[in-house]
């Protein structure tokens, strides 16, 4: 071991004192020194002990951390993967599922909800549906009445070049998500609506159905008998007042008769009796049939006939009956006087030639939301009538392997057009 330098004051102390205490002396300052450097090395081993005891601390605690971490992420994991798993159920969810903040934003639509909420006929709704008061006012209205009354609301929601659809809402508060958001279960309940429907109108055929046996039994034969004894009075010599008011009797005879045969044929429709006839002839003879009641209602028929000696196996009184129908509701059209057109064309498709015979009037029309329901059964906008008429039209048409479709612009009159199918071989129309 290096001895330490003695400092100088000790040093001369030393050399005045007598050499046995000089040695004492110098013994005392080793034991003194060696006792220092004894400590000093024991804190020195403490301390080695403790950075070491702190170094495995430290790699405990670290460890730890890195298992927390790896918890965590597992836990993270698991929660992406369920919220995907639920994310999942609600896309694919039958019912749409609607969430809305209090200040009206969407904030959430699953597919279901957005078709349901598009009015537009899109293949791929969009996902941006904005704020409720973006939204078409019936669907607005719905989920007020929803929201403000609770339990479940029903609504026939309108759409763009797509049938109308009937929707159902339910409204529920959630108040741990976002600021008074509300959530809306949307349900499409058209199929329903329509089996309603469905169901209404059997039950209206049914009904009129047990009318009709009725009118076969209590009606059909005194008027049989009525029209033969105003026949009888239109043959004999009577004044001219006298047989004007005859006439105006078998008019009204004709159509009760008419009516009768509308409701008994709608029911029971006899299968058609088919023979050769010349269509051009059949507008010929609604003309001049026609032309009486027309003179006395200030209408007048106009005729644009090019089917003259155009043929098809067709039975010619059902068809009468259609002409009849679609007249007479053109001539009730217009009691202030107006035009009726009676036009025969003949058409040409990819598959086969067509005869197509137009009946149009100028009356008031027919109200848009009326042109799809006005050849269903019972469907009627004159008082007290049975709505037949045209349902009838459309049977002896169909029969027959035709159409019938109605056009109409209110206060443009309405066009009624029968289309006839007459294959390749028939004759061709004459200007």
């Amino acid at each position: 071991m290096t001895s330490l330098p003695m400092p100088s004051c000790l040093s001369e102390t030393l050399l005045t004192l007598p050499p046995g205490e000089m040695a004492a002396h110098r013994d005392d300052d080793e034991q003194f020194l060696l006792k220092a450097f004894s400590s000093f090395t024991e804190a020195a081993s403490s301390l080695e002990r403790s950075y070491s005891q702190l170094r495995v601390e430290v790699t405990r605690l670290h460890h730890e951390l890195e298992e927390s971490n790896s918890g965590l992420e597992r836990s993270l994991e698991q929660n992406r993967r369920m919220r995907e798993h639920l994310d999942r159920i609600l896309e694919a969810l039958p019912c749409g599922v609607l969430v809305v903040e209090g200040s009206g934003q969407i904030l959430r639509a699953n597919p279901e909800a957005r078709r349901l909420l598009t009015t537009e006929n899109l293949a791929h709704p969009s996902s941006d549906l904005g704020s409720v008061d973006s939204l078409r006012g019936e669907l607005r209205h719905l989920l007020d009445c929803a929201r403000d009354r609770g339990g479940e609301h029903e609504r026939r929601i309108s759409a763009d070049g797509a049938p109308a659809r009937w929707v159902a809402a339910r409204h529920a508060t959630v108040p741990d998500v976002g600021s008074g958001a509300s959530v809306f279960i949307l349900r499409d309940v058209s199929d329903g609506k329509r089996l309603e429907e469905a169901r209404e109108k059997l039950r209206r055929e049914q009904a009129l159905a047990e009318m009709s046996a009725v009118l076969a039994h209590e009606i059909r034969n005194p008027l049989g008998s009525l029209e033969l004894f105003a026949g009888l009075l239109a043959d004999s010599d009577l004044s001219a007042e006298c047989r004007q008011w005859v006439e105006h009797m078998q008019s009204g005879l004709r159509t009760l008769a008419a009516t009768v045969n509308n409701v008994l044929h709608f029911h029971s429709p006899p299968q058609p009796e088919l023979s050769p006839i010349d269509l051009g002839e059949l507008l010929e003879w609604a003309r001049n049939f026609f032309v009486p009641l027309a003179r006395r209602a200030r209408v007048e028929m106009v005729l644009q006939n090019h089917l003259a000696g155009v043929c098809r196996p067709a039975d010619r009184h059902r068809l009468e009956q259609v002409l009849l129908n679609l007249v007479l509701n053109a001539l009730r059209a217009m009691p202030g006087g107006g035009w009726i057109r009676l036009a025969g064309r003949l058409e040409e498709n990819e598959e086969n030639k067509v005869a197509s015979i137009v009946v149009a009037d100028t009356g008031p029309g027919i109200a848009p939301e009326h042109l799809d329901s006005v050849f269903e059964p019972g469907f009627t906008t004159r008082t007290g009538g049975p709505g037949l008429g045209l349902a009838v039209c459309r049977k002896i048409v169909e029969q027959h392997g035709g159409t019938i479709h109605a056009a109409s612009r209110p206060g443009a009159g309405a066009v009624f057009t029968l289309q006839l199918p007459l294959g390749r071989s028939h004759g061709e129309a004459t200007a």
